[in-house]
């Protein structure tokens, strides 16, 4: 984490800008109690919060999303399957009763 000071300005890293956002979000902080734990204006870290939930998805998010992708697929093949079983075990069942109308 870095913090550069230009002019009467502080710069903050993008990494120290996720940490921060990390406490509030992960951590469940509040904007209030985190900036006050990192010295940073409420106001500040509101905005980076804003940005980073607009932001792209992080290297977990995107592997949770391809495995429950493929989760997804397996399940309709699945389910495909099934519905072909229960029609092809109705056709059996209603032609192969034995049990006639007289």
């Amino acid at each position: 984490m870095s913090v550069q000071k230009r002019g009467k300005y502080k710069r903050y890293s993008r990494e120290f800008k996720e940490e921060a956002v990390g406490l509030v979000v992960e951590q469940g902080y509040s904007l209030a109690e985190a900036s006050r734990n990192l010295g940073v204006n409420a106001n500040m870290l509101g905005r980076w919060k804003q940005e980073f939930e607009g932001s792209a998805p992080s290297v977990d998010e995107k592997a949770e999303l391809v495995r429950l992708r493929a989760e997804n697929k397996r399940l309709r093949m699945e389910r495909e399957i099934l519905k072909k079983a229960a029609a092809f075990f109705a056709n059996e069942s209603g032609s192969d009763t034995g049990l006639s109308s007289r």
